[in-house]
This record gives C-alpha cells, sequence and structure tokens, in this order.
C-alpha cells in the first residue's frame, strides 16, 4: 500500500468533484458516497491482504492539527472518522504564547490512516462550505449555532460511515472464510491494534467531561452530514456520471 495506490487516486479524484463549489448538493453527494464505498472496500482488501504479509501494513500514527475556528468541533469530526476506520485518536492540548493548539494523534494500520486523512481533508472542507452557505437564523447565538452544527455533522457522518463499512464486510465474508476467517474477527483484531499502540503511547489516559452544547444547529448540521457522505444521490449531470461509473 502506497499513497500513489490507484484506488486512492480514484477517491481522491471523486471527493475533489464533490469540493468543487460548482457541484450541486445531489452531485457532491453522489460522489462522496462513491468514494466513501471505494475506502470500505479499499480498508477491506488491505486488511485480508495483511493476513498474510502483515508487514505490508504495520501499525503507525499520525498527528494532525486542528485550526480555529471551532478547532474542538473539528476534532471529534476527525475522531469520529478514525474510530469508523478502525483507528483510535487522542485529543492534545498544547498551550503557547499564541494561544491553545489542538491536534488529534491518530493510531491504526497504515492503510487505514491514509484513508482517514483523505476522508477528513475532504469532509472538513465540504462542511465548511455547507456551513458557510448555512443561515443562522435569527436569535441565535453565532459560534454556538456552528459548535451544534457541527455536531450534528459529525453525527451523521459517523453513522453513515459505519454503514459503509458493515455493508463492505458482509459482502467480503466469503473471502474472509476462504482464508480460513471472519471479517468480523480480523477487522476486530485491527481496532486492537489500534488500542494497544494508543495506550503504549499514553498509559495513564482517561476519557475527558463530556462537552455540552447549547445552540440550534445540530438538525441543519446532520442533514448537510447526511448531503456530504455515504448515500448516493437522486440526480447526478449527464457530465460527472462517467466519473461514477468508471
Amino acid at each position: 500500500m502506497t499513497p500513489t495506490d490507484p484506488m486512492l487516486a480514484k477517491v481522491r479524484k471523486l471527493l475533489a468533484l464533490a469540493e468543487n463549489p460548482a457541484a450541486t448538493p445531489a452531485e457532491a453527494e453522489a460522489f462522496t458516497a462513491k468514494a466513501a464505498q471505494l475506502i470500505a472496500d479499499y480498508g477491506i482488501d488491505q486488511a485480508l491482504l495483511a493476513q498474510a504479509m502483515p508487514e505490508r501494513d504495520i501499525v503507525g500514527d499520525r498527528a494532525v492539527v486542528l485550526d480555529a475556528p471551532y478547532a474542538q468541533e473539528k476534532a471529534s469530526l476527525a475522531a469520529a472518522i478514525a474510530t469508523g476506520m478502525r483507528c483510535r485518536a487522542v485529543l492534545r492540548r498544547r498551550i503557547s504564547v499564541d494561544g491553545t493548539e489542538l491536534s488529534l494523534h491518530v493510531f491504526g494500520h497504515e492503510s487505514d490512516l491514509v484513508c482517514v486523512e483523505i476522508l477528513f481533508t475532504s469532509l472538513l472542507l465540504q462542511g465548511a462550505r455547507e456551513l458557510g452557505r448555512t443561515r443562522v437564523p435569527r436569535g441565535e447565538h453565532v459560534a454556538a449555532y456552528r459548535r451544534t452544527w457541527w455536531a450534528g455533522f459529525t453525527s451523521a457522518i459517523a453513522r453513515r460511515l459505519a454503514e459503509s463499512e458493515e455493508k463492505a464486510a458482509r459482502e467480503a465474508e466469503t473471502r474472509f472464510a476462504a482464508a480460513g476467517t471472519s471479517a468480523a474477527l480480523v477487522l476486530s483484531d485491527r481496532s486492537h491494534d489500534a488500542e494497544v499502540a494508543m495506550n503504549q503511547t499514553y498509559p495513564d489516559l482517561r476519557a475527558g467531561a463530556r462537552r455540552r452544547l447549547s445552540g440550534g444547529g445540530a438538525l441543519d448540521g446532520y442533514a448537510s452530514g447526511q448531503r456530504a457522505d455515504l448515500g448516493l444521490g437522486p440526480r447526478v449531470s449527464r457530465r460527472n456520471r462517467g466519473e461514477l461509473t468508471g
């Protein structure tokens, strides 16, 4: 597995089309849906190949710096994507003269980490674009609304990503059975590997306090997350249809 893998190149191309401001919501949804399904299938394939050659897909880590505004909400999005792709993530804070810097330390098998990076980068762009198009209702505190918007967006992404991964695992079950194992067992082991790596690096890790958000943006954010993620949209223009079927 390398970042220049043809499948990942196709995923990047589809997500670039979804990120294009000229794309309609239906087109962006369809492009992201196709990319997400390819990512899910790719992850399953890499997990199966690694059964025979563990050295081809070792456990690694990535540090993702999260920029303001709404850095903590962006961290939640990245963590949700990481968890959905069998990785584990730790939120880190660093105090400097410029203020508080947030970053996410993500652990997982290399092929899963690459997919987390690709999808998070795209969904961050798509989410920011959608939020910029969303009018804050009169009477709402702008920052509170936008924080809950990101929370809703993340919730939708997490649910749709889980559905895509489960579908890919079900469809690959016969191939895993032929190799003398099961998709559920192999994928669970990969999640466990990521958790072991995280705990080795952060042996005293404790769960953070649950955040309580005020604001009325969650439903709007959830709706945008549904459009951005895994369900195919009803209409795609003729000029772009070939990108989905190629």
